[in-house]
């Protein structure tokens, strides 16, 4: 847990559900452009389901993609990484060592943005309550290593079963009646200037009078990322499609 506020810095980049893995490899050579210098942020913050699969106590997932958790890992040696995790990747704090990692019972992450209290979260917090339990039991560290010798016995059968079930899902798809529900989640509960979050893939903003509310778009859907490029304005966040011909 971290005491004082974190503060979001110009330049900053934001990225959201990229959702990495075989099916999806496009987020390598975007995290290879930051690692070359090709792209410099001045911080990197990662609102979660980074990854289609990481669990911190499944081996496989860790070794299925080492090559850009050692990108990730020498990035944090140069600047800040802050890592909240989502329903996809968590249990990471031993993964990325030397990130600032969140997970999601410490969401929303208070910070700062130009004296401006902000609100992060990945999203995956304050829903129904059977989704509730779901995700304590995947994210249980007793069940984890249980799961991390069925798989192992196996030769990864059920990890791989997963990747491809994970492949098959539509992660660019409207939600319909978006601003009721997530009204119903956050509005008049927290009080920030802004509020901004990944997990539903929209890329909208809503004004509550409470604060500004920011889902950012995902990383899967199109290459979108986003940079911290002004304080003053409106619109905070200047959105980016990543293109490896950079």
């Amino acid at each position: 847990m971290y005491h004082s506020a974190i503060e979001i810095k110009e330049g900053a980049f934001f990225i959201t559900d990229a959702h990495y893995s075989d099916f999806r490899p496009e987020l390598l050579e975007f995290i290879k452009a930051i690692h070359s210098k090709k792209l410099c942020p001045t911080q990197l913050i990662l609102l979660g389901d980074i990854f289609d699969a990481l669990f911190g106590s499944i081996t496989y997932t860790i070794q299925n993609h080492k090559e850009i958790i050692s990108l990730l890992n020498d990035i944090s040696q140069d600047i800040e990484l802050i890592y909240l995790e989502g329903n996809h990747d968590f249990n990471l704090k031993y993964v990325f060592p030397k990130a600032k990692v969140f997970t999601i019972a410490s969401q929303p992450v208070e910070c700062v943005l130009n004296g401006k209290k902000t609100l992060l979260a990945h999203g995956d917090f304050g829903t129904d309550l059977g989704y509730m339990l779901y995700t304590s039991v995947i994210r249980n560290r007793f069940l984890l290593p249980i799961l991390n010798i069925i798989n192992n016995m196996f030769n990864n059968f059920v990890l791989k079963k997963l990747d491809k079930y994970l492949s098959k899902k539509d992660d660019c798809k409207e939600f319909t009646d978006f601003r009721k529900y997530i009204s119903k989640r956050v509005e008049n509960k927290f009080d920030a200037t802004y509020f901004i979050e990944g997990h539903y893939h929209q890329n909208k903003s809503i004004e509550f009078e409470n604060f500004d509310y920011i889902n950012l778009g995902a990383f899967a859907c199109n290459q979108r990322y986003f940079i911290v490029k002004s304080f003053k304005d409106k619109e905070l966040l200047e959105d980016k499609i990543f293109s490896k011909e950079i």
